[in-house]
């Protein structure tokens, strides 16, 4: 944040687990506990319990508490969100379940497409018009919408989106019928595109409004109950929420627009990643977060994550591009698979070992956490194979049975594939990593990256136990795992800036280049971001403003996106922008248009505060390592067979220390496996750094 001497909270909601870190003058101080589902505050309540009594503080001290939750992809995911009707311009209401027209699998016959959130009898008309330069060519019909209202009144409803055509640049109309949809129904959210997703392209706006809609009720129900329990143990510091974008925002703008946190908890943890990556110097890294339900993976060059203006949410065919719903808002790219601790195994109708993407989660999770749990997840398997230690999982909160692992894998996977003692748990292993390196291997080539260059940064629960794997078998030379991985994404979310984003659709001709305008209105989205901002700013902390432009040549359909200078805009400012479009058009399709003008499509503002300076990990290796506390057998996937590994705590390793593979070692939130050909040091910030010898590409 910027700010030293402040003792800094922060709390990330996951699937199965709910991690907690404080950071103090003192030291940091961690907790993972399991996710209640049904009341997920309950969970950042306890966890929060704990790390106050082991820093000895009260509710009270804390200065600012940052958090970050699953609870809005969830929702989504698992449709469980309000009963929402959508209002949009008569003759439009069939766009959202319309979409691109396209065929996301073009050989599939019962191909399904994704189910729309509002239901097409819930989807109703409104008459009115605004042209694409702002003329009114139907008036709005007030009755129509009041009857609408009534309408809707009998049926239930949570919530309402409504979008109207071109209202992303004249919302007049939109916000007339918010106003009498709220007078009609004044317990009931309305959400406005203007407001949500005020930028062209009709299906994106309103798939955005209606998801935003969607999980408004259960998400700022959720906040305000957080909030209340804090304030009810006199935690009054400010309440920060992570957005998927990167940035921070104040609680009363995340009730309002909850669709910027759909990916809040992965953000937190490409953050961290990018700082790891500055203070480790390296240039190109693959951030691997596995926690308990899914598996995130990111690549971040020169310390920046990749960022989007759009994803998808919820894919439901074979995670293929278009068969999810589309969400308009700022995000960190990354690709997100069902594999983590909690995911569940099983022998498919060929006889095949398959796992994920459905989890055990928290409730009642995996077989060994003695739950209720009766399927065969990655973490019985991992149980089974020595990779954890029954009674110190979770810093240990949680003792593990390895007879309930047992017992799941024979029954669920060994007795269907005729497999005996602990190959049904390494076909698990196996198979878990090759999904999460294939998910690897195509997001680099889905961006013309060559994977073998990439410095892995391995942090969540699971991850640093598959790390040396998934290195192996993506030919990387280096595994770097930083402190506190097992809660690395709330960690990020302590070194994340206060920031906000404001997006714009306007369309001109550099040839009609008009400044004024242009200026205009970026300085009201730079003030419209700063009120956001300032909301959260501790005293003495300097603004920050970066602004970017999406441009596009006259007549194309997709557009590419250049920083702009500082300052007020003027026509020559088009030469420049000019020469930086053709230039990244030129590095992308290898031409240019030289006789084709180029126009604007969008226009971005950023505030923020300034990002924390990273520390360099300097110094060198002096090959010493302290005496392993205990042994282990440990099956190594590489080599497939059980290895004794010496078992060493990280809190006792010292920078300079190198052990040689195969090893364990291990901390409170989660162990890190180093196999055999691989080495391990700890660098001046005390980060493991694991050298895979057999790399081809060593880094």
């Amino acid at each position: 944040m910027g700010v030293k001497d402040t003792n800094r909270l922060a709390a990330d909601i996951g699937g199965t687990f709910t991690d907690i870190v404080l950071d103090t003058a003192q030291g940091r101080f961690t907790a993972k506990v399991l996710t209640t589902v049904q009341a997920p505050e309950n969970g950042v309540i306890d966890g929060v319990e704990v790390v106050l009594r082991e820093a000895k503080l009260t509710a009270g001290q804390i200065d600012i508490f940052i958090h970050g939750t699953t609870l809005a992809a969830n929702a989504l995911i698992e449709r469980k969100g309000a009963k929402t009707a959508f209002l949009t311009t008569e003759g439009f209401r069939d766009i959202i379940e319309m979409g691109f027209e396209q065929r996301f699998e073009h050989y599939d016959v019962f191909m399904d497409k994704p189910i729309p959130l509002v239901q097409r009898e819930l989807r109703l008309p409104v008459k009115e018009r605004i042209s694409g330069s702002g003329k009114v060519l139907v008036a709005l019909e007030e009755d129509q919408v009041r009857q609408s209202a009534r309408q809707l009144k009998s049926q239930n409803i949570g919530a309402i989106a409504v979008g109207l055509m071109h209202a992303y640049a004249f919302p007049d109309h939109e916000r007339r019928v918010r106003a009498i949809l709220l007078e009609e129904l004044p317990n009931v959210s309305v959400c406005i595109s203007s407001d949500v997703c005020p930028e062209m392209r009709e299906y994106e706006r309103f798939s955005t409004t209606c998801a935003n809609a969607y999980i408004r009720p259960l998400m700022s129900r959720y906040l305000y109950r957080l909030q209340t329990m804090l304030t009810d143990r006199k935690m009054d510091c400010p309440l920060f929420l992570m957005m998927s974008g990167g940035g921070l925002t104040t609680l009363e703008n995340a009730t309002k627009f909850p669709i910027r946190l759909v990916e809040s908890g992965p953000a937190g943890g490409a953050i961290l990643a990018s700082q790891v990556a500055l203070e480790c110097g390296l240039e190109s890294v693959l951030s691997f977060d596995m926690g308990g339900t899914t598996a995130k993976i990111c690549l971040i060059e020169n310390g920046k994550p990749e960022r989007s203006r759009s994803f998808e949410v919820a894919r439901m065919y074979r995670d293929l591009k278009g068969s999810g719903l589309p969400v308009r808002i700022p995000v960190i790219e990354m690709v997100e698979i069902g594999a983590g601790g909690g995911s569940i195994a099983r022998v498919d109708d060929m006889g095949r070992i398959t796992v994920g993407p459905d989890s055990a989660g928290s409730e009642p999770g995996p077989a060994c956490y003695g739950l209720g749990g009766d399927n065969a997840t990655v973490t019985d398997a991992n149980l089974e194979l020595g990779k954890l230690d029954s009674e110190h999982f979770a810093g240990g909160k949680l003792s593990l049975d390895r007879n309930k692992s047992k017992a799941v894998l024979a029954r669920n996977v060994g007795e269907k594939l005729d497999l005996q003692d602990h190959w049904p748990a390494a076909g698990i292993a196996e198979i878990v990593e090759e999904n999460m390196t294939n998910a690897a291997r195509v997001h680099a080539i889905e961006r013309g990256k060559v994977m073998g260059r990439h410095t892995m940064i391995a942090f969540g629960g699971g991850a640093p136990l598959h790390a040396g794997r998934l290195a192996q078998k993506l030919g990387l030379g280096k595994v770097v795992v930083p402190k506190g991985a097992g809660v690395g994404s709330a960690i990020g979310f302590l070194r994340t800036p206060i920031s906000f984003e404001v997006v714009r659709s306007l369309n001109i001709d550099f040839r009609q280049f008009d400044s004024d305008r242009i200026n205009k209105l970026l300085d009201e989205m730079s003030a419209e971001a700063r009120v956001v901002v300032n909301d959260g700013v501790l005293t003495g902390q300097k603004l920050f403003e970066t602004r970017f432009v999406e441009l596009r040549y006259v007549g194309q359909g997709h557009e590419l996106r250049i920083s702009l200078p500082d300052g007020l805009l003027s026509k020559e400012d088009t030469v420049k922008l000019r020469a930086a479009y053709e230039k990244m058009y030129q590095d992308i399709y290898g031409l240019k248009i030289d006789d084709m003008d180029i126009q604007s499509v969008s226009w971005s503002v950023t505030v923020s505060t300034k990002e924390a300076q990273p520390n360099r990990a300097d110094g060198s290796i002096d090959g010493t390592a302290p005496d392993p506390i205990g042994h282990r057998q440990v099956y190594d996937t590489g080599l497939g067979e059980f290895v004794d590994c010496p078992v060493y705590w990280r809190m006792d390793l010292e920078p300079g220390n190198e052990i040689s593979g195969p090893a364990i070692i291990t901390e409170d939130e989660t162990s890190t496996i180093v196999p055999a050909e691989f080495s391990a040091c700890i660098n001046a910030l005390k980060y493991i750094v694991m050298n895979n010898h057999a790399a081809e590409d060593s880094l």
